[in-house]
């Protein structure tokens, strides 16, 4: 992931206590990454940093709509994004496999939010974003009826698959 020097804070010269950015991330954002699900967006960060001699706790609040693509028509739609996330970050050379933790260099002087940020907008999105029916491009769904057998997805054929049990089971109904 490309990096922007707009996301590099750094640390080094701050003084203990709590520090606040402001960002405002664009389509130009996404642009900048390769293979990104987002293809843009308008997203205000408000990030609170709070320097500790030994680690850095860092606050997230993100708010924002980002576009990606309908996972029915694939026309760009825009999806409401709202953020709230505290990543811990400290010094060592163990690794971490919390996701709320990040283990910084010793030698460290900056931290680069970037990726943070893009994977906290990227985990927020719905697991499904689809447009309301009647907004959907209408090629594209005479396409999908033209080539997709419709059959292969009908609910009704999930029914025939629950009434063949396993006859040894069959005893267990009897029992209420």
């Amino acid at each position: 992931m490309a990096s922007n020097k707009e996301f590099i804070i750094p640390f080094e010269g701050l003084k203990n206590g709590k520090h606040s950015f402001e960002f405002n991330i664009t389509t130009a954002f996404f642009e900048e990454l390769a293979y990104s699900i987002i293809e843009g967006g308008d997203v205000k960060i408000d990030f609170q940093l709070n320097k500790k001699d030994t680690m850095l706790i860092g606050d997230f609040e993100m708010s924002g709509t980002v576009q990606k693509p309908c996972d029915r028509c694939t026309e760009l739609m825009d999806v409401p994004v709202e953020v709230s996330h505290q990543i811990v970050y400290k010094f060592g050379e163990d690794e971490s496999v919390d996701e709320n933790l990040i283990i910084l260099p010793i030698s460290a002087f900056t931290i680069d939010i970037s990726s943070t940020i893009y994977e906290l907008l990227t985990v927020a999105l719905p697991s499904r974003t689809v447009h309301d029916e009647d907004e959907c491009n209408e090629e594209m769904l005479d396409l999908i009826d033209k080539y997709v057998d419709s059959s292969e997805y009908n609910e009704e054929d999930d029914t025939d698959e629950e009434d063949d049990t396993d006859p040894r089971w069959d005893a267990l109904r009897n029992l209420n």
